[in-house]
């Protein structure tokens, strides 16, 4: 099969890239080379065919679809970023580019994504009150990470919640810029399905960690914050209590789930939104901990505080893509962070605006 890979060049996609190849796919792929990931002027050496380019380019879309079996859509603008100025760049990387990239696959006849989502569009996770059952708690109060509360507590009743698995039909509510691209790019896709007949999964990626992941960038990843504070001989700062709950996953296992995505068959309305995690949940503090331990570094701070739009718990449901993708992760937490204490990472120019 002949696959373009947007942002192909990029963290995730690379590996992708190596995965696909490895299937005896075809790749060719297309990278904007984002400063934010990849430096100023950075062009990486890849041993596949590299088009430096923008996914919101028609033009050039119409020259590489021509020929392509499926789109794996990786390129998108990540990350919490600096403040709501970013909101522009955002929309028009990803949403923008994801509109213009869905009606170029139409116009070539290409029926066929997977698309990299995000857990992000769950907001906080699921939470169970004794008294109600599965609640939606409202977004925390300033009053309360202030005061260092910072369990979600049941809207009705004001009761502390237990935090359960996500089910990929959990509903939607995304809490930050980011987010609500990502949302609106599953939406954005959905629909398009629905109208051409043809295919798409969305992969909803966990917290993604491992080799080829970009540094010193507000764009990064918490393990790659956690790990460049170490290099440096400083302590990891842990927001809030530490005790937030998350679902790392190696970055090889996230390449796996999109071979099992390319090959697995469609769902009935063409879209199917599935996990991607390790299903060993833990804390930003086990993060922390893990890495100072194995970079014989300074223990972690507990720095309390959040940042606007952070959510408590996401504690994701492996189930559903072990059932419709055949997909489980193979690294463990332990096993992998060990590794990327000393694996190579990317070094982009940093973004001070």
């Amino acid at each position: 099969m002949r696959v373009l890979i947007t942002g192909g060049a990029g963290f995730i996609g690379s590996h992708v890239a190596d995965r696909y190849a490895a299937d005896g796919h075809d790749v060719v792929l297309l990278d904007a080379l984002l400063p934010q990931a990849h430096g100023e002027g950075a062009v990486p050496e890849s041993p596949y065919e590299l088009i430096h380019g923008d996914v919101r380019d028609a033009e050039l879309l119409r020259s590489l679809l021509p020929g392509v079996d499926a789109v794996c859509h990786q390129a998108a603008m990540v990350g919490h970023g600096v403040d709501p100025s970013d909101a522009p760049d955002y929309a028009m990387h990803n949403d923008l580019g994801t509109a213009v990239l869905l009606a170029e696959m139409y116009e070539a006849k290409v029926e066929r994504m997977v698309l990299a989502g995000s857990m992000v569009v769950y907001g906080e996770g699921r939470y169970l009150c004794p008294e109600h059952g599965v609640v939606r708690p409202g977004p925390r109060a300033f009053a309360d990470i202030d005061a260092g509360r910072f369990e979600p507590r049941c809207p009705e009743c004001g009761q502390e919640l237990a935090s359960e698995l996500v089910p990929e039909t959990a509903p939607v509510d995304p809490r930050s810029t980011y987010a609500a691209t990502k949302l609106a790019q599953e939406h954005l896709a959905s629909s398009w399905a629905r109208q051409t007949g043809g295919s798409v999964w969305s992969l909803r990626y966990h917290n993604v960690y491992g080799p080829r992941m970009p540094r010193d960038t507000p764009y990064a990843g918490v393990a790659s914050i956690f790990r460049s504070a170490l290099e440096r001989g400083e302590a990891p700062r842990v927001m809030e209590d530490g005790r937030q709950r998350r679902d790392f996953v190696h970055v090889t296992d996230v390449a796996a789930a999109n071979a099992a995505a390319l090959a697995a068959d469609p769902e009935p309305s063409g879209f199917g939104a599935a996990n991607v995690c390790s299903g060993e949940p833990h804390t930003i503090g086990d993060l922390a901990e893990e890495l100072a331990r194995a970079m014989d570094g300074p223990a972690p701070v507990i720095a309390g505080g959040a940042r606007p739009g952070d959510v408590r718990h996401v504690v994701a449901d492996p189930s559903y893509a072990a059932e419709r993708l055949g997909f489980r992760a193979r690294v463990g937490f332990a096993e992998g962070i060990t590794a990327f204490a000393t694996d190579p990472l990317r070094s982009p120019s940093r973004v001070n605006s």
